[in-house]
This record gives structure tokens, C-alpha cells and sequence, in this order.
């Protein structure tokens, strides 16, 4: 049962993807809706998506927008990418991501991932945006990214913390929040959930990623499929992660609900 005048709100998804087209046409938004979630922030992550990006939250008001250039793309990006980002961001409402660092991906460049990531985060800075960062097997560099280039302005967002447990209280410091994705609900995932026990509540924030990042069976509200059957994670989900981040912090849902709004509103639209 949700608390009057609150509701969910998704910190990081990706409903530009391909694979959610289809189910938001066929009542996918009428669904989130329903099950009240109230905004999702929606991640561009190349110049190839952030027209699709721009188009929902044109078409839909519980999309914000945000434009980056992920690690993952850093590679294939096209001459003009800064040019079309800056073009991105001359909007309401706006944040950059998703950006960051990963040496997980094959062929990795570290040194153009850090070219990109400094630029956009200098970017965020100058319009005063907040930002959503992914890292992966970078945790050091990143700390020391961000301690270079200063604390940001409106703060910045590690989605899916999974970084080390003892490196929380430095990011806090530097201006961090934190969300929890559902894919930590995992019984393998032990050690990253430990993680947000060291997250100040008023850090913390909720994201389905969807339609990456799914979770154990016991987080579906909804199963989906991709064109060619292999299970993806539905935005629908969200709630379910609501639930199980009120147990893992020892609160209800109707104590978490308004808490995690208030965080929501404080970073995307203070």
C-alpha cells in the first residue's frame, strides 16, 4: 500500500532499449503507472539511442531524461559525440549518463574511458545536472577521478554500487548516492548487498536497470521475455526491489516509500 502523495521512483532504466519497445506500445506505461511508479530516470548510452531517449520523455511524463556516452561505446563513438550531447542537454529536466568506467568488457581503453568520463562529468558540472556513473573493476580510478576533477555540484549516482564495502564512506564524502538493483537479491551477491548496509539512508536510492540487472524469481511482479524468448527484467519489477530493500534495511515499505522519494527529489530535481 503505498503512502498518499509518494510512490516508486526507478533511479536508473533503460526504456529506450529495443527490447522494451514493444511492451511499452502493448500497456507497458498504463502498467507502471498502475503499479505506482511515479518517474523513471531513463539512461541514453550512445548517440545512436539518445534520440529515442529524448522522444519518451517528450511522450511520456514519468520519463526524465539522461544523456551519456556509456564505457561500453567509447570505442565505436563518433567524431561529433560531444557536439550531440551538448545538443542533448539544452532541455528541462535533464540529467548525463550513463557514464563511466569498466576494464571488465573486452577491448577495453581505459585511457578514451577516461578522456569521455572527464568530459561529461565536467559537462554535468558546468549546467549543474546530476549524474549517473556505472563502474566496474575500475573502483580505484574512478575515487580517483572524482577527487581530481572535485565534488560535484549535484552530487553523482553510483548505479549498482558494486564496489568495495570499505570504499562507501570515501564516495560519500566526494558527494555519492547509491541505488540498489534487485539483481543483488541474488544468493551470490552476499558481499555487494553488505555494501548498502554501510550506505546512508538519505544516499540510497532504488533502480529496476531494466531491462538488465534480473533479479531472483521472488522480485518478479511481472515475467518478460525478449524477442527470442531469454528472460529480461521488467520495469514492473521495481516495487518488488522496494520490498526487498525495506527488509535488508530493517524498515517497513510504508517507512522506505517516502524516504527513497525524498532522496529521488533531492538529487534529479532540487
Amino acid at each position: 500500500m503505498l503512502v498518499e502523495g509518494t510512490g516508486f521512483f526507478d533511479a536508473h532504466c533503460h526504456l529506450q532499449d529495443e527490447r522494451l519497445v514493444d511492451w511499452l506500445s502493448e500497456g507497458g506505461l498504463e502498467a507502471m503507472k498502475e503499479a505506482g511508479i511515479r518517474m523513471s530516470v531513463v539512461n541514453g548510452t550512445r548517440p545512436d539511442d539518445w534520440a529515442r531517449v529524448a522522444d519518451l520523455a517528450n511522450r511520456l511524463n514519468i520519463v526524465k531524461p539522461s544523456f551519456g556516452l556509456h564505457p561500453w561505446f567509447v570505442n565505436e563513438r563518433p567524431s561529433d559525440w560531444k557536439e550531440r550531447l551538448e545538443a542533448c542537454l539544452n532541455r528541462p529536466n535533464v540529467a548525463v549518463g550513463e557514464i563511466g568506467l569498466d576494464r571488465w568488457i573486452e577491448g577495453h581503453d581505459i585511457e578514451a574511458q577516461m578522456e569521455a568520463f572527464r568530459f561529461q562529468f565536467r559537462l554535468a558540472q558546468s549546467r549543474e545536472l546530476p549524474i549517473s556513473i556505472h563502474c566496474l573493476r575500475a573502483w580505484g580510478l574512478l575515487h580517483d577521478l572524482l577527487k581530481e576533477e572535485g565534488c560535484s555540484v549535484r552530487g553523482f549516482l553510483l548505479h549498482s554500487y558494486a564496489g568495495p564495502l570499505e570504499m562507501v564512506e570515501t564516495f560519500v564524502a566526494l558527494g555519492a548516492r547509491f541505488s540498489f538493483s534487485g539483481y543483488f537479491a541474488s544468493d551470490d551477491k552476499s558481499k555487494k548487498r553488505a555494501a548498502f548496509d554501510r550506505v546512508p539512508l538519505d544516499r540510497l536510492l532504488i533502480e529496476s536497470d531494466a531491462p538488465d540487472m534480473l533479479g531472483p524469481e521472488e522480485l518478479m511482479l511481472e515475467e518478460l521475455r525478449d524477442k527470442n524468448g531469454r528472460p529480461i527484467n521488467s520495469p514492473l519489477n521495481l516495487p518488488r526491489i522496494y520490498e526487498y530493500v525495506a527488509g535488508m534495511r530493517n524498515m517497513s515499505l510504508e517507512m522506505l516509500i517516502p524516504v527513497v522519494a525524498e532522496n529521488f527529489e533531492t538529487f534529479f530535481h532540487r
